[in-house]
């Protein structure tokens, strides 16, 4: 069962990296970020980038910053659009060779899932992904996962659609037990570990009504519905049912 918090190391390499996105200058790249993934009524602007490798000090203002979430491959797997961003406290460059702490205000969006903070590094790790790796994680961080699955999805230039080739999905109805977990274990179901497939009903009925790749799920099997319907309102789960058979995919639940 979910439970216990995976232990996910700190990157030893920039995770973070805000450029302005008219030029594509980098303002900072660093391991660690503090004050970006928060609760949405957190007030203070402040976000404190940690251990940055890169720092660009000529402009302390950018009306247009974007912050890229890297692998360690330095391939982007996701993506922030910031807005306005001031560079308050530079830092000071260490003999380690990089600056323990440098301060922005951001005046524009953050990411209102504080969890996904944990989730990136291990995205970011270059250890595949494993199956059902959502589900080991605590039931409260199932809507950061999908979170990260949805922006690492379309950061990566993927397209709302089937990649895999199964004409067969299976679902087991005992890992889930939220909305976000629907669509955590359908995502992984079509597009394997990490896969995106949906994040509520419109996005679920782009993803099946999509052309694109090998088309939608012939056939969707829910294995222990019933442990579902138990966590899971009815309404929700008669809409996904409505939802299938609109568009012609035969859903059997056991």
């Amino acid at each position: 069962m979910a439970g216990e918090l995976p232990v996910v190391g700190k990157a030893d390499f920039p995770l973070y990296v805000v450029s302005d996105e008219e030029s594509g200058g980098v303002l900072v790249a660093a391991e660690g970020v503090e004050g970006f993934f928060v609760d949405p009524e957190a007030e203070s602007p402040e976000v404190a980038f940690l251990r940055a490798h890169e720092v660009e000090k000529g402009r302390r203002r950018v009306e247009d910053a974007v912050m890229a979430v890297m692998n360690r491959q330095r391939e982007k797997i996701g993506e922030y659009f910031i807005g306005r961003a001031v560079l308050g406290d530079p830092g000071v460059w260490e003999p380690g060779g990089n600056i323990p702490r440098v301060a922005f205000r951001f005046f524009g969006n953050r990411c209102e899932y504080p969890e996904a903070e944990r989730i990136w590094p291990r995205w970011a790790s270059g250890v595949a992904l494993e199956k059902g790796e959502w589900f080991r994680w605590p039931v409260n961080y199932q809507g950061a996962w999908l979170h990260v699955v949805q922006n690492s999805w379309f950061a990566s230039n993927r397209r709302a659609a089937r990649y895999g080739v199964e004409d067969v999905v299976h679902l087991d109805g005992g890992q889930i037990s939220t909305k976000s977990g629907f669509y955590c274990a359908l995502g992984e179901a079509v597009n394997g570990p990490g896969g995106y497939f949906g994040s509520n009903l419109d996005a679920l009925a782009d993803c099946i009504s999509s052309s694109f790749g090998e088309g939608p799920p012939a056939r969707i099997i829910w294995r222990n519905f019933q442990t579902s319907q138990e966590f899971l309102d009815h309404t929700f789960l008669d809409s996904i049912v409505g939802l299938m058979r609109e568009f012609s995919v035969d859903l059997a639940t056991c």
